[in-house]
């Protein structure tokens, strides 16, 4: 087996590698993670770790000699390379917007948009995902803090990037302004065929859209791989930390419009959940906290929590002296989708848990934590190099 610096040294097509080491002012870098160019990889760890010393590491905006930066096969940081920022295809936004005050919202997003068209990303689709046509002739001084940010997204939009690296853009956002704009890059995950990093220190905001995860501690990758894989590996921090939940993308199987309850399928559990119609055939992301679950040796009789399982304990995690976390595989043998349950030490031993066995999970809330819903991949919008053969096809 090659060392693991050796693996993540090679420009891999469809992959996004990254290994920076060194000293950078006060901060020691040990970085190194390999994640698919697909989706968003969000990367997430306390203030002052060095997530955004990664992301202009990877921009071209820091410069560590032995780092080592490819994207989909093409290296931009090697031992004998370095790009410039300018010539690195990558779109970066941090959390302040710095447009330029004496152009309208419009010619701030077409300033630095190659011409001509088309392109991959075209300006009507930035238009339709940031929501922002009714400012397009608006000063950016006369919009928002939250409508400027969608704006320098929209920009690094239309120069065409490989990537798109957000470096903490809902930071100096107001609750409002931060929906607006998680509701706006949900929509770019799933519209538009481009790698995101998201860098964030809000676990919130990541279970929401991300795909995979890096974990950060004090300029060390701690942990890296998909969301939902580090949320239930007990290996991960995740697990047992007091806002331990488990992000999953459910189906919508159908309606019960009498109750007003949305059906919604994953591996081994078909849930209820009370939400207004969506069409069967809409992936829809669900999270549940692990102190939203709790379980018992027998099935119910009878209960008002809606939602109740199968399942088989596949861990049990100590937290502290009084909690316990177990990771729970719902359906007969264990077989369907892992969530968290997070009870006192007292239940645990009073139910005589332990691994291996089989209970029933009693999931007392889920929450809905899509913006909109999910389009199936087959009706997913696509960039505009690829709308005209799809409208020939219909």
């Amino acid at each position: 087996m090659q060392p693991k610096e050796q693996q993540v040294r090679l420009a891999m097509p469809g992959r996004i590698e990254i290994a920076f080491k060194g000293q950078l002012g006060c901060l020691a870098l040990d970085t190194q993670f390999s994640v698919p160019t697909k989706g968003v990889t969000a990367i997430f760890g306390p203030p002052e770790c060095g997530k955004s010393t990664i992301a202009r590491c990877i921009a071209g905006l820091e410069h560590l000699p032995t780092g080592f930066c490819a994207i989909d096969g093409e290296v931009w940081q090697d031992e004998t390379t370095f790009r410039r920022p300018h010539l690195r295809a990558i779109g970066y936004v941090s959390h302040e917007a710095s447009l330029f005050p004496h152009l309208s919202v419009k010619r701030n997003l077409l300033y630095g948009a190659p011409k001509p068209e088309p392109t991959p990303i075209s300006f009507e689709q930035v238009v339709e995902c940031l929501s922002l046509a009714p400012l397009l002739d608006h000063s950016p001084s006369y919009i928002s803090s939250g409508e400027r940010q969608r704006v320098a997204i929209g920009r690094a939009l239309l120069s065409q990037p490989r990537l798109l690296v957000l470096d903490e853009p809902l930071a100096l956002l107001d609750r409002w302004a931060k929906q607006d704009m998680v509701a706006a890059i949900e929509r770019l995950r799933e519209r538009l065929a481009l790698p995101m990093i998201y860098i964030s220190h809000d676990m919130a905001d990541i279970d929401r859209f991300a795909d995979h995860l890096v974990l950060m501690e004090r300029g060390v990758v701690t942990a890296a791989g998909p969301l939902y894989s580090l949320q239930t590996d007990p290996a991960s921090p995740l697990v047992v930390s007091r806002e331990a939940a488990v992000s999953l993308d459910a189906a919508v199987g159908g309606y019960d419009g009498r109750y007003g309850l949305l059906i919604l399928r994953v591996k081994g559990a078909r849930l209820l959940v009370p939400a207004p119609p969506l069409a069967p055939g809409f992936r829809q992301r669900l999270r549940i906290a692990a102190l939203d679950v709790s379980v018992s040796r027998d099935a119910p009789r009878a209960s008002s929590v809606l939602n109740v399982f199968p399942a088989r304990i596949k861990a049990c995690l100590s937290l502290a002296t009084s909690e316990v976390t177990l990771v729970l595989a719902l359906g007969t043998g264990g077989s369907g989708a892992e969530i968290l349950a997070r009870i006192t030490r007292f239940s645990f031993d009073s139910l005589g848990l332990k691994e291996g066995m089989d209970v029933f999970a009693q999931l007392k809330h889920v929450s809905l934590v899509s913006a909109e819903p999910i389009l199936p991949p087959t009706h997913a919008c696509t960039p505009a190099a690829d709308s005209a053969e799809a409208s020939a096809a219909a």
